[in-house]
């Protein structure tokens, strides 16, 4: 039991990269709370891990997000783990977004991060420790046709990680993010539906990945269990990338 007796919440916990970190964290032995903005959802994917509990939340919000880990505290007698995975896809250029949109994926995918820690830190700094985990992702890293705000969100998760992460090191405070390549999610699976070619566009998108084909939720789930444990206490500030090789020969 690599997490046994640690508390954790994993936010966007409802599907996805969400849900089978909460799973995988709950099999090693923490508590978790999951939280998500779809609060029936949450409650769906918490009754299918033992001891689950869900707690809904919109990560755009510093007062809901506060409520969040307080109720979590509250609920498991504590906090040792948060980890940041909500976040949402925007399709577009600086030419085609509407600065709304743009506004939007940034509140989502970035500043959360900000709100959440901001949330977590006098805890973590009263008790003398803590583990920030962030879902950052290889666009992020690279350019990307048609992914300018959120290759911008992406690319602000990694050096905003960094930053916490030098902020919280005298505490100690880690904080690390993972960058994964493409991953089978309901995310995923929804925009590969959305184009003219449904299946030519997963061809194309498995080819990108010299390993073999997009990777599963269960491969960054594992990710983040090791830089949750105590094998990864002298590991903070790093961008951990999970994606099939994609980014190896660019």
């Amino acid at each position: 039991m690599r997490l046994e007796g640690k508390k954790a919440i994993v936010t966007g916990a409802a599907a996805g990269i969400g849900l089978e970190t909460a799973r995988r964290f709950a099999e090693e032995g923490a508590q978790v709370v999951l939280s998500d903005i779809d609060g029936s959802a949450a409650a769906a994917s918490a009754a299918e891990i033992e001891g689950g509990v869900a707690i809904a939340a919109d990560v755009t919000d510093q007062g809901q997000v506060d409520a969040l880990v307080a109720g979590a505290i509250e609920t498991m007698g504590g906090l040792d783990i948060l980890v940041n995975n909500a976040g949402i896809p925007m399709l577009g250029t600086v030419e085609t977004l509407a600065e709304s949109d743009w506004d939007r994926e940034l509140d989502v995918n970035l500043k959360s991060v900000y709100r959440t820690g901001r949330a977590v830190w006098p805890h973590f700094k009263a008790q003398g420790h803590g583990v920030i985990l962030n879902t950052a992702s290889v666009a992020g890293l690279t350019g990307s046709a048609g992914q300018a705000s959120y290759g911008a969100a992406k690319g602000g998760v990694i050096n905003l990680t960094r930053c916490m992460a030098v902020d919280g090191a005298d505490i100690p405070i880690r904080v690390n993010c993972i960058c994964p390549g493409f991953i089978e999610t309901p995310m995923l699976l929804d925009y590969l539906a959305d184009q003219d070619d449904p299946a030519a566009a997963r061809a194309q998108v498995d080819a990108m990945h010299p390993l073999g084909g997009i990777g599963r939720a269960s491969d960054i789930a594992g990710g983040f269990v090791y830089l949750a444990s105590d094998e990864a206490a002298w590991i903070t500030g790093t961008a951990l990338t999970i994606d099939g090789g994609l980014t190896a020969g660019i």
